[in-house]
């Protein structure tokens, strides 16, 4: 039965007399209410996990929960699930499917978008620095943007870069603007004060992922001497001001046991953080280090350290390489995400610098419907093996034919890479994983 706009915004108040009751108590009651107004049920599904795990007061993830209602400022936690939960997933998902089904085409649910090429560090390994430090999208820009994204059923945007808090005015005026979405970024972290926390209090609709890479000496190691001081004192103040905040790791040969280790899982949960995204590190740019690509032996390391931590700690964890299973595969191309990069190019993923459509040219529409996305959508998923998801990374020549299908080109400005080259850099690792996802995925 569809649901009226009238009902919905009935059970807006009633969520909110739920979430004024600051105790996980309430949830029960948001869940009840989430299944009545979820016509396409995918939030429904996830909630009642939720709900089984508040059954049982030694579950980390009711430890989780609980730690949301007595560690985090209750209007951001409001906010966060009426715009994450809610306006994103429940009352959009159905436009976004009805309109992916109408244009033939995929239509995501989160767009990354860089606002500037720019960074105040130098990361070794960074594929942003190929970019160059000079492109950037205006306010107005930025702003049409998101616009054409909300009449497409999207809700949710992620800024990257570059370092995105170099523009911290242009951040907190979408966020302001858009309070019915819901923003991330992926930032260094050192440019978080006092009084950018001031204004995250103020529109409850942005929550930092903080990009560390292990302790002192790793961190530093990457991304410049004293980051890391920088970084954890960047923490104690989101933590002091209860706000929301995750870790963005790159796990890479050099450092994939610590960011797998117990230890390192137990500091992010000391430092305040409430999720963990992680990436494997991709040899993307002509002068990237290939040297750096995590083993076979060490992404097995990883998948399992993951899953057995999920168990067990309360911290919410995503591996974008290795949790292709839970969600069929690979997620760009528009199908879960895409990227915008700060030349205001579209592209399928932040880590597949090509492209076939400018969004100072084209619309958000048209270039989902372009034929490198449609490409994409043709050819995924890339491996019947959810955990050989990437057609870079798993599935060498498979992105290299999608270039070429579409005529896309790359994206690079500072030194544009065949994408042939691209492909070969990644033959080894490919091969040397198949042999151990292979065995995984029989095995499950």
């Amino acid at each position: 039965m569809k649901i009226s706009d009238t009902l919905k915004k009935t059970g807006f108040s009633m969520a909110y007399r739920y979430l004024e009751n600051n105790s996980p108590d309430s949830i029960p009651g948001l869940i009840s209410w989430v299944e009545k107004i979820d016509e396409t049920s995918q939030m429904s599904r996830q909630l009642k996990t939720v709900k089984r795990a508040l059954e049982d007061p030694d579950n980390n993830w009711k430890v989780w929960i609980d730690n949301l209602y007595a560690d985090i400022d209750p209007d951001v936690r409001k906010a966060t699930f009426m715009n994450l939960v809610v306006q994103s997933n429940v009352l959009s998902a159905k436009r976004r499917k009805d309109l992916s089904e109408k244009y033939d085409c995929n239509i995501p649910w989160a767009v990354l978008i860089d606002p500037t090429s720019a960074c105040n560090l130098r990361c070794t390994g960074c594929w942003a620095a190929d970019y160059g430090n000079k492109l950037s999208m205006s306010f107005d820009e930025l702003d049409n943007i998101v616009e054409q994204g909300k009449e497409l059923g999207i809700y949710m945007y992620i800024f990257t870069g570059g370092e995105p808090l170099v523009r911290k005015g242009d951040v907190i005026a979408l966020c302001n603007k858009h309070s019915d979405c819901q923003f991330l970024a992926f930032t260094n972290g050192t440019l978080i004060d006092e009084a950018f926390a001031d204004e995250m209090l103020r529109v409850r609709n942005f929550i930092p992922a903080i990009s560390v890479e292990g302790f002192r000496a790793e961190t530093d190691f990457r991304r410049g001497k004293g980051t890391f001081d920088r970084v954890e004192q960047a923490m104690a103040l989101l933590k002091r001001k209860k706000l929301p905040f995750g870790i963005s790791c790159c796990y890479t040969s050099q450092n994939a046991e610590l960011i797998g280790s117990e230890a390192y899982f137990d500091q992010m949960i000391r430092w305040g953080a409430r999720f963990c995204w992680f990436f494997t590190y991709m040899p993307v740019g002509t002068e990237a280090v290939p040297e750096l690509l995590a083993t076979a032996e060490q992404r097995k390391y990883m998948y399992e350290q993951v899953r057995k931590f999920r168990k067990s700690k309360p911290l919410f964890t995503i591996d974008f390489w290795n949790d292709g299973e839970y969600v069929h595969g690979c997620i760009d191309g528009g199908r879960n995400y895409c990227h915008i990069n700060a030349n205001a190019d579209l592209e399928p993923c932040a880590f597949i610098h090509y492209s076939d459509t400018n969004l100072r040219e084209k619309t958000l529409l048209e270039g989902f419907r372009s034929p490198l996305f449609m490409a994409y959508r043709k050819n995924q998923p890339f491996n019947e093996n959810m955990l050989r998801p990437c057609p870079l990374l798993d599935n060498p020549g498979r992105l290299a034919s999608i270039v070429d299908e579409s005529g896309a080109q790359s994206t690079e400005a500072m030194s544009p890479e065949d994408v042939h080259a691209l492909s070969a850099k990644c033959v080894n690792a490919a091969e040397r994983w198949a042999e151990k996802a292979d065995a995984l995925w029989a095995g499950r």
